[in-house]
């Protein structure tokens, strides 16, 4: 059995967050399990509450993990400091298994989720525990401080990551103007990887991408096959998007 273990926060709807990355991840053939480290309350157009789950009880959900036998971690959107430093300790136990962190800033709508004590923990203490960061521009730009807006300023800002400690980074550019394309880098360099705007939209696609890298590592996958094949499963998603309570969602077979 391939285990996948999800951190992060919650989506009463689950447009995104643990929800989202269960229903993903049993889609994908995969065991989820979960830490549950912060609460939200959000429906398609505002967050009205977040609330960090206590770091002792973030602490234990991954001491409750030991028995799972755990092949990857996911990691998305978390609250405060308090809490990245704890997800990065939790994660320490388990340091020979790869962690694919997604750091949510914000829900889509631009309500902010982490403040910039969040961004420094998150740039400082759990980046450099990851075997993958996959941030989106605004992202990218929020954490290393400055625009990012091209695939020139993509490629500087994924060095930039490296020399932060970062093992590997996929910047990822849909955001772009035209057609979209995300920037790989690690220690051998960088590279930019091309791709065709699918027609539609789709909420959770950063969650989709970062929980499909980590099923593929939890299977065994080398990170260049995680990262192609989660490239066209969002794609896939996109195109077969059907409408939810205000927005575009994945069409899970689970679901």
């Amino acid at each position: 059995m391939t285990v996948v273990a999800t951190v992060g926060t919650t989506h009463p709807l689950a447009f995104a967050g643990l929800a989202f990355a269960v229903l993903a991840l049993a889609d994908d053939g995969v065991r989820p399990v979960c830490v549950v480290a912060g609460v939200t309350a959000q429906d398609a157009a505002h967050v009205t509450a977040r609330t960090p789950i206590d770091p002792a009880t973030i602490g234990a959900q991954f001491a409750a993990l030991r028995d799972a036998r755990v092949d990857a971690f996911h990691v998305g959107a978390l609250l405060s400091a308090g809490s990245v430093q704890t997800v990065a300790a939790g994660l320490a136990a388990y340091a020979s298994i790869p962690a694919v962190l997604d750091p949510v800033l914000g829900a889509s709508n631009g309500d902010p989720l982490g403040d910039a004590a969040t961004r420094a923990a998150l740039r400082d203490v759990l980046i450099p525990r990851a075997a993958l960061v996959t941030p989106n521009l605004d992202e990218a730009g929020a954490l290393l401080d400055r625009t990012i807006a091209d695939v020139d300023q993509m490629r500087s800002a994924a060095d930039a990551f490296v020399a932060l400690g970062a093992r590997a980074v996929l910047i990822k550019g849909g955001h772009l103007a035209g057609d979209p394309h995300d920037v790989y880098a690690d220690a051998n360099g960088v590279r930019t990887l091309p791709s065709q705007r699918v027609a539609g939209t789709l909420r959770g696609t950063g969650d989709l991408l970062a929980v499909t890298i980590a099923a593929c590592l939890a299977r065994g996958a080398s990170l260049t096959e995680a990262i192609e094949h989660a490239r066209h499963r969002v794609r896939e998603a996109i195109a077969r998007a059907t409408p939810f309570a205000g927005a575009r969602v994945a069409s899970f077979t689970t679901a």
